[in-house]
């Protein structure tokens, strides 16, 4: 480039090449027991022809030995003729030895006046591979639970299987997961009013939970002084129990992730620090204060018009707060009512514009919202008469058309609202139909199949099941379908993090506001094995944790039956992992509530267009494979990773590791030397299925490699396929 934006360019070109040159085509690995085709190519760059010999050389990579025996090659050295600007191709057939670790290849071509030659390395996989295996332990209060881990059981059936260890843990009282989440809440990102009002909302709770329990206060101190001596309280679950997971947390996408939840956790010191909450919720409130215009609004961010979501959304949380006991000037709220009821005339105006509108459903999510949080203020700010026939109108709509408004958030809004208007009736109805539409498992409490998965806020998980929570609390005054749906919000906690300060609030706040008190119970789960009772070495304060690793050889296989005692209320849950050793081909499928199956197909091109059939008979080089992975899971999880190995003659098609979205699932996909790896932040309950391809590049009779996925938040969970055996001929 030039001062006077003049531009230019050099563009040079160089082959490197030799009249006569060896090309091998190494495997990128081998495995103990494969019987594989090393193949190389000579080319003749020449002008004539060229004889000469080839050599295979197979050396320990330490001491220079010759390992062609070992490797049952029959013939070394073959005698080749090629002629002039052609290539030919030769191959050397490995019956590879039990003896892992790695070996020198060198390949040389030469002629009486030429030569060429290559050298590498080639890893040599075993054959017996490290399986975890895993057995969720789910358990609910006042009850004794047997399990049966069947293939630790039948272990004794394989003669080459070889334990390598056995880890027990439990966690007796997870609701201390929830005051573990707390710190989260001091944290907001943006300066608009509605994440000012989330900072405001949330740590006036967490103060609350945090202050109502001395308890809370006594097992931080002895989570703090436990770390000081090596304990793992405060970190995060990705960062807990790194031996019994199927990758090293520095390999994945989530190191950060794992940091900053410990970070959070490390913060809960916070909680308890009155003179710091004081002086943030004073800053809070005054420029929360500040945002509020004459007319009562609130804009989304400062300068801007008012809006009506944003000031209706701040109203209803003034409202639940208060309604929870939290000592909270509502000034603002009560000053918003001015805009909100004025806003809901003009909205029943636009209504009775709609031709036919009496016949229609005019009641929406947004609607029921203000319905529910102007419930709260209904002794200190009375309807006004200009908006009482608003109001009457979409209490009418509710009561008449409550089961059209598809989110059960609305429906729950609209419940509660009614009765605190002094509806009698319709309440019970919404609750009843909530009800029946609900389903109840033993491990999972009450929920709904409804897929919540949305970026509309009335269609939120966490914060629909807490108001259910509400709604059954309130209205129907019904314990024990508030406990079932508190288990449900546990178990959600169990395999994920609750992802914004809202949804931590809802879920701190329904968990341990309503129904019972589930800090109080302080009694340790008791497990047994084979009839014998884990004796707990080092249990944590509060959650009530405790972990037991048996060394290979104390591991036994009657130990797989396992008995479970849980003597007081609250559910609880914990896990067996076994970790062994075994040959490749006899790992048999293993499942929890992860399901996992490979298949492979062959890919073929036709008049028709491309089209792939289920493998069946042997398999030829050059054939395009389609690994195809299902998937299936009851429950969402996040911190999935899925590994999926390849055999030793296969090459991947796509070798850019890459972020992928397919079928409404996000994840990334990492291509590596012996598989491929999938990495899910956000894996909701469904089935999915992964596709990917590969080509088969080597002739032989070698293992396919198993298909791994586990949750690295709750890395009880997991799955693998079986191994199958390809034949592959030229």
């Amino acid at each position: 480039h030039g001062n006077k934006c003049q531009a230019g360019g050099l563009i040079g070109e160089t082959i490197t090449q030799k009249d006569l040159m060896i090309q091998p085509n190494p495997p990128r690995f081998i495995r103990e027991g494969d019987k594989l085709r090393f193949t190389a190519k000579v080319t003749n760059l020449s002008e004539v022809e060229q004889k000469g010999k080839l050599r295979l050389t197979l050396q320990d990579p330490i001491t220079d030995k010759n390992r062609n025996a070992e490797f049952k090659i029959k013939e070394s050295v073959f005698e080749f003729t090629v002629p002039a600007g052609e290539s030919k191709g030769f191959g050397w057939l490995l019956d590879v030895p039990f003896t892992p670790g790695m070996v020198k290849y060198t390949v040389v071509a030469a002629t009486n006046s030429l030569s060429d030659g290559e050298e590498g390395m080639l890893p040599i996989l075993s054959s017996r591979i490290f399986v975890t295996e895993s057995l969720p332990l789910p358990i609910k209060g006042n009850e004794t639970k047997k399990f049966t881990f069947k293939k630790l059981v039948e272990s004794k059936k394989s003669d080459t299987l070889e334990h390598q260890g056995l880890t027990v843990e439990v966690t007796s009282n997870p609701a201390w997961y929830a005051v573990q989440a707390l710190p989260y809440l001091m944290e907001y990102p943006h300066e608009c009013s509605e994440q000012i009002f989330n900072r405001i909302y949330a740590n006036q709770i967490a103060a609350f939970i945090a202050n109502s329990d001395a308890k809370i206060k006594k097992v931080f101190d002895t989570w703090k002084a436990d770390e000081a001596q090596g304990g793992k309280a405060l970190f995060s679950n990705l960062e807990k129990n790194e031996h019994l997971k199927s990758v090293a947390l520095l390999e994945t996408p989530w190191v950060l992730d794992a940091k900053n939840e410990t970070e959070q956790k490390h913060k809960i010191g916070v909680l308890f620090d009155t003179n710091r909450i004081e002086h943030e919720m004073k800053s809070a409130m005054k420029k929360l204060a500040d945002y509020q215009q004459s007319d009562g609004g609130f804009p989304w961010f400062p300068g801007g018009r008012p809006n009506s979501f944003i000031t209706l959304y701040i109203m209803t949380g003034f409202g639940r707060m208060r309604h929870l006991g939290v000592d909270i000037n509502v000034d603002m709220a009560l000053k918003s009512l001015n805009y909100l009821d004025h806003w809901i005339i003009k909205v029943y105006e636009d209504v009775k514009r709609i031709p036919g509108y009496e016949k229609r459903c005019n009641i929406n999510p947004t609607i029921a919202l203000y319905l529910y949080g102007r419930s709260f203020f209904l002794k200190e700010k009375p309807i006004p008469g200009l908006s009482k026939p608003a109001v009457e109108f979409f209490l009418d709509e509710a009561r008449e058309k409550w089961l059209q408004v598809g989110s059960r958030l609305a429906q729950g809004h609209m419940a509660l609202a009614l009765k605190r208007f002094g509806d009698k009736k319709i309440p019970g109805d919404i609750v009843n139909s909530i009800r029946e539409r609900s389903v109840t498992d033993e491990e999972l409490g009450t929920f709904w199949r409804e897929n919540e998965l949305s970026f509309w806020w009335y269609r939120a998980e966490i914060e629909t099941q807490a108001v259910m929570i509400e709604l059954f609390d309130e209205v129907a005054n019904d314990s024990e379908m508030v406990e079932n749906c508190k288990i449900w919000m546990l178990k959600q906690k169990q395999t994920q993090n609750w992802k914004t300060t809202k949804a931590t609030a809802d879920a701190v706040y329904a968990l341990l506001l309503r129904g019972t008190d589930l800090l109080a119970s302080d009694k340790l789960v008791e497990v047994y094995l084979a009839g014998i009772q884990v004796k707990p070495e080092k249990v944590e304060a509060g959650t009530g944790y405790y972990q037991k690793i048996y060394s290979g050889a104390e591991v036994k296989p009657e130990m797989g039956n396992i008995e479970m005692v849980k003597k007081d209320a609250g559910i609880a849950w914990g896990a067996v992992h076994w970790q062994y050793l075994e040959d490749m081909s006899k790992v048999t499928p293993h499942e929890t509530n992860l399901k996992l199956k490979k298949t492979l197909f062959v890919k073929e091109n036709t008049d028709k267009g491309p089209t792939i059939a289920p493998v069946k008979g042997n398999l030829k080089v050059g054939d395009l494979l389609v690994v195809r992975i299902e998937l299936r899971t009851d429950r969402d999880m996040e911190y999935v990773h899925m590994k999926d190995q390849r055999g030793s003659g296969m090459e991947p098609t796509n070798v850019i590791s890459r972020y992928r979205y397919q079928d409404g699932l996000a994840y990334y996909e990492a291509t590596k030397d012996t598989a491929t790896h999938f990495y899910i932040d956000y894996l909701p309950k469904g089935t999915y299925v992964f596709e990917y391809e590969l080509r088969v590049q080597h002739q032989g009779i070698y293992q396919s490699g198993m298909a791994e996925i586990q949750c690295m938040y709750a890395p009880e969970f997991n799955s693998h396929s079986q191994s199958f055996v390809l034949k592959v001929t030229e």
